[in-house]
């Protein structure tokens, strides 16, 4: 198939599915990427022949010979994306035609073929169908989909691959960070970067986060629970959080960010935020901000507040931050008027408890 030609997709039940009340007692407390529904999407792609056996099936094992290509050069790129329960007793997603776009572009950036938009959309509508009961009915619930692509081609040489499968995953999950919203505290890497220009910063692909882990975990040693990474040309800029956009409040009433430039993730819950936060009266503007600017805003009390965004955790306050020489406080270290108000608005907009005048929402059941 070319284009936005529709594919359909092949329908297999799982012949047994997890029962009712194995299932309840899993929502209880799902926590975060641990519990899976039980089913899968899969669709295939060679060149010459283009997208084909898409299917919707049990969730199992796939099987991989051991020169397929994503083992040996990584060809891999991924999205994420929620559904959530409303009170009408419908689903809705949050502008999943973003991530259809982003999953197009990470694509392009990594030599992969593109998935036409109608066809990833369509492919989270019919697992979200089959899988419906597995979205938990709690305020923080929601379930997570997970579409992913890599290259499938078994081959040794370095060379975009030829074939590669697409598939899609869902979890039902809670809350991101454990204890509810709070403002959390972020460790500032000395020494290592996330991306550079020229590289794949703006794509999301795994790559990017196998990058971040050893930085995450020299985090977690300093008590801190997310890193910020700077730039790896200058080791001066903010460049954003292991898996989250940044964001600043000052006492002007600004809201700042800093700009895609090809070295940050351009998230789609950071541009609902922008416009969010235009809409709200706030100066909204993308610019480089320094660490040095951050500590010295945040000593003068010219900084008020921070925080972290991305589809897991949503909008995340930042209370501290940490670095090799010190730390210091955001507003106290506690969580700050913009920021819970603009987390309060997105969130009644994802879960249908606010208008949606931009079309946001994208309706399923």
């Amino acid at each position: 198939m070319s284009g936005g030609d529709k594919l359909d997709f092949e329908i297999r039940p799982n012949p047994a599915p997890v029962s009712a009340a194995d299932r309840a007692a899993l929502l209880a407390n799902p926590g975060f990427g641990r519990v899976f529904t039980d089913h899968m999407v899969t669709v295939r792609y060679a060149d010459g022949k283009g997208w084909y056996d898409a299917r919707v099936e049990a969730r199992g094992p796939i099987p991989m010979d051991p020169a397929s290509a994503v083992l040996h050069y990584a060809q891999e790129i991924f999205e994420g994306l929620k559904a959530y329960r409303t009170a009408d007793g419908g689903v809705t997603m949050f502008r999943p035609d973003a991530n259809a776009a982003r999953f197009a572009a990470s694509a392009q950036r990594m030599a992969m073929p593109t998935l036409p938009p109608d066809v990833f959309v369509d492919s989270l509508h019919k697992l979200i169908e089959i899988d419906r009961e597995w979205i938990p009915t709690g305020e923080d619930g929601s379930l997570y989909l997970r579409p992913f692509m890599f290259a499938s081609e078994v081959f040794l040489g370095v060379r975009p691959a030829n074939e590669y499968l697409y598939m899609v995953i869902a979890s039902p999950v809670g809350a991101y960070f454990t204890g509810g919203v709070k403002p959390v505290t972020v460790w500032v890497s000395p020494d290592y970067t996330r991306a550079a220009p020229g590289g794949t910063g703006a794509a999301k692909c795994g790559g990017n986060y196998a990058a971040s882990l050893a930085a995450q975990a020299e985090a977690i040693e300093a008590g801190c629970d997310q890193v910020v990474f700077l730039d790896a040309v200058e080791r001066r800029f903010v460049d954003e959080l292991g898996g989250m956009n940044v964001f600043f409040v000052y006492d002007d009433d600004t809201v700042v960010t800093p700009p895609l430039t090809g070295t940050i993730l351009p998230g789609i819950t950071r541009d609902a935020v922008l416009t969010l936060a235009g809409a709200a009266g706030h100066r909204v503007e993308e610019r480089p901000v320094t660490f040095a600017d951050w500590q010295a805003d945040a000593a003068s009390g010219r900084l008020r507040e921070v925080f972290a965004c991305g589809t897991a955790a949503v909008i995340t306050p930042i209370g501290g931050v940490r670095f090799p020489d010190g730390e210091f406080l955001i507003g106290g270290g506690e969580p700050g008027r913009v920021t819970m108000a603009l987390r309060q608005q997105l969130v009644d907009i994802q879960r249908g408890k606010a208008t949606d005048p931009r079309g946001w929402v994208h309706r399923v059941l």
